[in-house]
């Protein structure tokens, strides 16, 4: 009976002391690199069947387990070994932050909610760089060549998503200036002002994620025709787009009144006059019937 009692606290003791641990990027990851997850007991006797990853979002603000992720579940695989489980990530992008945590079901962890500590990474991105205009929607853009006439002013700002705020520079080739704002203003631009414009921008972080956009300017002379400005090519499409969606309003108009007109003609009184012909019960066109008349039935 004894050696049963020390035997228990024996293990009590010694499973009281098995937390669950997960170990994975201590160091911020860039975009595109791998990334690897282990969930692990402290005490390797331990079987790690009962544990699974689960990852914190923060649409929802709850932790949700790594496998109902569907919409990146096909970029994710997980390993289990007897001690245990590792989730690989071949291709690390700016949503798979986390912070991720090992939770278990079993009573013999003395984690809070039988989970290990939460471990969060951050990873590093730069997206494509995108330049507008002033008093322009960002969704038009900047052609590739930006033609404007003479003594008109020109503002292009550059702008990239990334995961830190960028440090951006605009220089023009064939000069040795840099101008270091994301914003290119040109104030009554000259025939000088012409010439190809670079936008450059460097992540505080990371040196190796850099982005350039380029933009050619071409100063038109004071007697060109206002249309072959990249102004006035913008204000004949968007006339033309405006013109064509008023013809298609007037002309469905137009057509559903017709169309509501011929069926209101079409449609006329009932005739009770159309049937002349009578029907007698001892006709052929009448129901058989015992007794016979010769009065119509209409």
């Amino acid at each position: 009976m004894k050696v049963l009692l020390v035997v228990a606290v024996v293990a009590l003791i010694h499973g009281s002391y098995a937390t669950l641990l997960i170990k994975g990027p201590t160091q911020p990851v860039l975009e595109g690199e791998s990334i690897t997850l282990e969930c692990m007991y402290s005490d390797s006797e331990f079987n790690i069947s009962h544990v699974h990853f689960e990852v914190f979002s923060k649409y929802i603000q709850s932790w949700r387990p790594v496998w109902e992720r569907s919409w990146c579940s096909y970029l994710m695989q997980i390993e289990r070994t007897a001690e245990r489980l590792v989730l690989s990530m071949p291709h690390a992008g700016r949503f798979y932050e986390g912070p991720y945590r090992c939770v278990s079901d079993a009573e013999n962890v003395t984690a809070p909610d039988n989970s290990s500590q939460p471990l969060a990474f951050k990873v590093h991105y730069m997206g494509e760089l995108s330049l507008s205009r002033e008093g322009y929607t960002s969704y038009l853009g900047v052609p590739q060549e930006l033609k404007v006439r003479l003594g008109d002013d020109v503002v292009v700002k550059c702008s990239a998503s990334s995961s830190e705020e960028p440090s951006y520079f605009w220089n023009k080739d064939g000069d040795d200036w840099i101008l270091p704002s994301s914003t290119l203003t040109l104030r009554k631009v000259r025939a000088v002002d012409e010439g190809q414009y670079t936008c450059m921008a460097e992540h505080p972080s990371v040196e190796s994620l850099r982005k350039t956009r380029t933009v050619s300017i071409t100063v038109l002379s004071e007697d060109a025709p206002w249309y072959e400005s990249s102004n006035g090519r913008l204000l004949l499409m968007t006339s033309a787009a405006a013109v064509s969606l008023l013809v298609f309003i007037l002309s469905m108009s137009v057509f559903l009144c017709r169309r509501a007109k011929q069926t209101k003609t079409s449609k006329g009184p009932i005739d009770d006059r159309s049937q002349k012909k009578p029907i007698y019960k001892t006709s052929v066109e009448s129901l058989p019937s015992t007794c016979g008349d010769k009065q119509p039935l209409v």
